[in-house]
């Protein structure tokens, strides 16, 4: 089973420096978050309330870190699928272009022996074992302007050395900033955001974006200077690791697979066992995919390692290794099994991208049905759809639209909640959203229903996770944002003639979020949407 653990470390009062405010409060509900939320088994913290003078003293001193850190480290305490994040809020300052720390008895006048090299830092969390390790700075603080060149840019270059993912509260030419009406540094506030229920951000290349929106938005909306948070990842298939198993989206899993096809292809095996691995954890059945190619991945370790002495393998059989083997362009597969369809969706994505053809008999998605009078109103859930196909039947889309809601919550069992959560998206039934999707399409004509948004979002340039801009085309297209304003549902347009993709509205953006309303202009609905589009993909 993975291990998750971290580091977090927060200080607001030093000897030498000028005070922080909130940084003690980010660490704890940073602490509180990987406890609570993730369920991390170790979150180590050293900040202010810490007792002093114990023999393992957890206050932010110099020496009680170092001491940390040359205990804790001395031996390999995680596997490679394990995960250990570093989390510091506090100061930190550039000297002779060299990275530091500054703790509570940190010195800008005698840097080299007060405070803590990032260098020796990356060296200890190297040892750990762990194979990902996500470093997150909240340190270059305007307080610092008077020290020169600022924290962050070695720390970049050690990180991508090292293989680390690091994560930045601001740009190389901003600072970061403290917020008194949140009670929060600005960058720790959307962070928790982001991998809350708000933005439900499972991967690194959705939080990135979801930072990149919300701290600029923050800052402006407080009057302070922008400050824009980075995130620096190498591989770039590291991108696509899932951070946050319970936000993941089936395409989340499906990017994940093609990038550990992409490493395994480069002959990056660490990285490709590091993706495969993930893979198979995220799976609720075991990934047959996933098991071959860890299975093929050993196979190549030991190649090369025994490539370096003078004995030889024996060969695998054609068999073991025709799931990575496609020497022609143009292939045409077939599949008629119905097991773990996820599979066979990346699949035909990784074999799309090499100019495969792919036929599968058993996903077509025949759209000749929506003509037929006796529309069969079928539901694996034994759901009624009679009333929804009245309102519709009678044009009343608003009654319609609210009563696709009430379906959709009751088809993924969220009554009580009032919302889906990624996790229940991915669990909803084809058959019952292939139903609510075939009776809009079927009395609009084909103009509204699931699969025409889906069309739609694809148009605009969607491909698995989205930034904001993308979702204000999407909105632009289906008239739910006009001249750059979102509407309220109430300005919606209730007739026949309304623009294409227009419903199900409240059947969409009232689920996509924990404030059961309409919040079209929230991030969150990015997430929310591409979640339900790559649901629908699955069931085509």
């Amino acid at each position: 089973m993975t291990k998750n653990w971290a580091l977090v470390i927060g200080i607001n009062h030093y000897e030498f420096l000028e005070p922080l405010k909130y940084a003690k409060q980010d660490a704890q509900l940073m602490q509180n978050f990987l406890c609570n939320e993730i369920g991390f088994e170790q979150v180590f913290l050293f900040c202010d309330r810490s007792p002093k003078g114990l023999e393992a003293s957890t206050h932010p001193y110099r020496n009680n870190l170092l001491q940390f850190l040359q205990n804790f480290f001395e031996q390999p305490c995680l596997e490679p699928g394990d995960n250990f994040w570093f989390f510091f809020s506090g100061h930190g300052i550039e000297r002779s272009n060299q990275d530091y720390i500054m703790l509570c008895d940190g010195n800008p006048q005698d840097v080299e022996n007060t405070a803590l090299p990032v260098n020796y830092m990356i060296e200890k969390l190297r040892s750990c074992g762990a194979g990902n390790i996500i470093l997150i700075f909240d340190a270059c603080r305007d307080q610092n302007k008077t020290f020169g060149e600022k924290f962050g840019r070695q720390t970049q270059q050690l990180a991508h050395q090292n293989g680390f993912i690091s994560i930045f509260a601001c740009s190389c030419d901003e600072y970061s900033y403290e917020i008194d009406a949140l009670q929060q540094g600005v960058f720790t506030y959307a962070l928790l955001e982001a991998l809350g229920n708000q933005g439900q951000c499972a991967t690194l290349e959705r939080l990135n974006q979801y930072l990149r929106f919300r701290v600029p938005q923050l800052t402006h909306q407080y009057k302070h200077p922008r400050q824009t948070p980075h995130i620096v990842v190498e591989p770039k298939a590291k991108s696509h690791l899932i951070l946050l198993p319970k936000h993941a989206t089936l395409d989340d899993i499906s990017q994940l697979k093609i990038s550990a096809f992409q490493a395994e292809a480069d002959k990056n095996l660490e990285l490709a066992e590091q993706l495969w691995m993930q893979a198979n954890i995220m799976a609720s059945t075991p990934d047959i995919d996933a098991i071959a190619a860890m299975q093929r991945v050993a196979q190549l370790r030991a190649e090369f390692l025994y490539s370096q002495t003078n004995i030889t393998l024996p060969t695998s059989s054609p068999e073991e290794n025709t799931r990575l083997s496609l020497p022609l362009p143009t292939l045409e597969v077939t599949n008629t099994n119905n097991y773990h369809k996820e599979v066979n969706k990346t699949t035909e994505k990784l074999l799309k991208r090499n100019n495969i053809s792919v036929f599968n008999p058993d996903f077509k998605n025949n759209k000749s049905n929506i003509q037929d009078k006796n529309l069969n109103l079928c539901s694996t859930l034994e759901i009624n759809y009679q009333p929804l196909k009245d309102l519709l039947a009678a044009s009343k889309w608003k009654q319609a639209d609210r009563e696709t809601l009430t379906l959709l919550l009751k088809a993924a069992d969220r009554e009580k909640e009032g919302w889906l959560n990624i996790q229940s998206i991915n669990q909803l039934p084809c058959i019952d959203l292939c139903t609510i999707d075939q009776l809009w399409l079927k009395y609009s004509n084909e103009r509204f229903g699931l699969s025409v948004q889906k069309g739609i979002w694809e148009s605009v340039g969607a491909q698995g996770d989205n930034d904001y801009e993308i979702w204000c085309k999407f909105c632009d297209h289906v008239g739910w944002r006009v001249n750059n304003n979102w509407l309220f549902y109430s300005d919606l347009t209730f007739t026949s003639d309304a623009p294409q993709g227009h419903f199900p509205a409240a059947g969409v953006i009232h689920l996509l979020t924990p404030w059961r309303g309409w919040a079209i202009g929230s991030f969150s609905c990015v997430v929310g949407f591409s979640a339900l589009a790559s649901k629908m993909e699955t069931c085509d």
